[in-house]
Formats: structure tokens, sequence, C-alpha cells
């Protein structure tokens, strides 16, 4: 079967190399979108609330998410939020085992949401293929030991340093802004050595930003995947979600969904969820209808009778 190729806008395409190999895995972005499932090994995360701080938990919701299909696994052990600054060697402590006992069981894609660049160097050694970095390569020895590794990095924008508090943040246009900044910061990768088919975009949606903000950044989704890389959106139970649609963290899943969706359509190839199993669908549904990938199957008013 012949599955037609939309010239449409939304279903533009990363023009800087969208094959990627991640780890043992390779990704045709003009064809397909990858689910990153988050973990989170930490006792303040603001969706799941510690539920996988014990390690035992941590690794159990990542072969979860495997085997509901996650395409990457992100493992976080320092929230970016406002908090207490959290060592260098506890958040190893934290992510490196979950890493290691992950590799051991799968070859799935491992990411790690991590701002610390000695935390970055311990989880490419243990078997990390990507690091989330949610300063955006603020700190330049961050951007150093990406560049002496095989892993990719994903870039995001955001104004306060780590885990301090930025009140109001204002922009002069959320978009334009959040666009500089990551092609600025993809510039800063590459002076570093880390070459272009490495480099992952995020605009970082509710870090130090409002919900008029983040809405702003999903409705102009495809002006910053114009900038040609790989585009990720962060938009799992977000507070933009919730105060949209007047929903508690537990009751944001629908609204995610829709969000993820509308992003698809604009040029997101990751989409970084927490409820894994309905993500995948709705992900490869989004790609059926832009022509991206067949179904699954063909039955219905297939045959000599009509179903």
């Amino acid at each position: 079967m012949t599955v037609s190729r939309p010239n449409h806008r939304s279903a533009s395409v990363p023009r800087i190399d969208p094959v990627r190999t991640l780890g043992a895995h390779t990704f045709d972005f003009s064809q397909r979108v990858a689910v990153m499932a988050v973990v989170n090994r930490t006792p303040d995360s603001f969706y799941d609330r510690g539920s996988t701080f014990a390690f035992d938990a941590a690794v159990a919701a990542a072969l979860a998410a495997v085997a509901d299909g996650a395409d990457i696994i992100d493992i976080g052990g320092a929230p970016f939020a406002p908090g207490p600054e959290l060592p260098a060697a506890d958040e190893v402590d934290r992510v490196v085992p979950v890493i290691a006992a992950i590799r051991d069981s799968s070859d799935v894609v491992i990411s790690v949401d991590t701002f610390q660049p000695e935390v970055a160097r311990r989880s490419i050694e243990a078997g990390a293929d990507l690091i989330n970095d949610t300063t955006g390569l603020r700190n330049p020895e961050m951007a150093a030991v990406i560049a002496e590794s095989a892993a990719g990095v994903v870039i995001t924008h955001s104004l306060a340093e780590p885990r301090t508090v930025y009140a109001r943040p204002t922009y002069r246009d959320v978009v334009r802004d959040v666009v500089d900044f990551l092609d600025r910061q993809a510039n800063v990768a590459r002076a570093a050595g880390i070459p272009d088919n490495r480099i992952i975009i995020d605009p970082g949606h509710d870090l130090n930003k409002n919900t008029l903000h983040s809405l702003e950044l999903t409705r102009r989704f495809s002006e910053i995947a114009d900038l040609g890389y790989p585009v990720l959106a962060a938009v799992s139970n977000k507070d933009f979600v919730g105060e949209t649609l007047d929903r508690d963290r537990g009751d944001r899943v629908a609204g995610s969904l829709a969000a993820a969706v509308y992003a698809i359509t604009n040029g997101a190839r990751i989409i970084r969820m927490h409820n894994v199993r309905p993500a995948v669908d709705a992900a490869r549904m989004t790609e059926a209808i832009l022509g991206l990938r067949e179904p699954a199957y063909l039955r219905h008013n297939m045959g000599e009778r009509n179903d």
C-alpha cells in the first residue's frame, strides 16, 4: 500500500540530519516520532511526588515504560524547580545504578536529565546515550563532556539557575526569544565539538514561563522546528495544562496528549511523557494521519462485503 505524503507545512520534518543514531537505535525523524518516558529518582518531582524515588521502583517503572513502547527513558536525579542544591555525587548515586540496571535488561535509549557535567560524564560511562540539559549548555563544561563522548544532547531553554526562584518571567516575544536562545546554544555546542547530528532542541514548556507563554510556544511550535533540528516537546502533565483546564496533576493526561499531538503536527519529533501507553498510541496515530506510517493492518471495508 502506498501512503500519501502531505505537503502541508505542519508535517515538516527536521532539515538538519533527521536520521539520528542514539545508542543501539537509529531514528529517522522525517518518518517517525519518538516517545520519551519520564522516570524521576527524586523525592520531590513535580508530578510523581517521589513514587519512583526508590531504586527498585525506578527500575521497574523504566522497564514497564519500555514494555509500553517507550523509545527513550529519561532518568532524573535532581529537579530543575526551586529547592535545595543536590551535590553531584548524590545525583550520581541516584541515577547511575538505574542506568546500569536498565542497560542490563534492555537496549532502549537512555537519557539523563541533568545540568551537572560530572553527572553527565558518569552517566555516559554507565551507558547513557543522551544528556537532557534543562539549562541549555550554559555550563561550558557540559558541552565539553558531551563532545568527548558519542552521546547526544537535548538543549533546553530556561532562564534561571537550576533550583532557584525566577519570579514573573517576561519576554519581548517568548517564541522569538526562545528560538534565539536555542540557536545561540546550538552554536555553542558545535563550537565545543558536538556535531549537528547529535543535537536536539527543546523550548522548555513551563521552565521560567507562565501558562500564556507555554500556550504561545505550543501554538507557534513550527517556528521552533524551523531551526531545523529535531525538537522535543516536554508537555506532560505540566502546570500550563492544569491551569488551562483547571485540572490537578493527576487529571491532566487528556490535555497533555492534546498538547503533544498539536506539537507533533507542527514539527515535534520527540514527546516527553509520563503516561507512556496512551502517548505511544497518540504518536503513532498522528504519524498515520500525517502520512508518516502505515496502519498496523487493514481490514475494515477491504473485502467483498462491507464490515
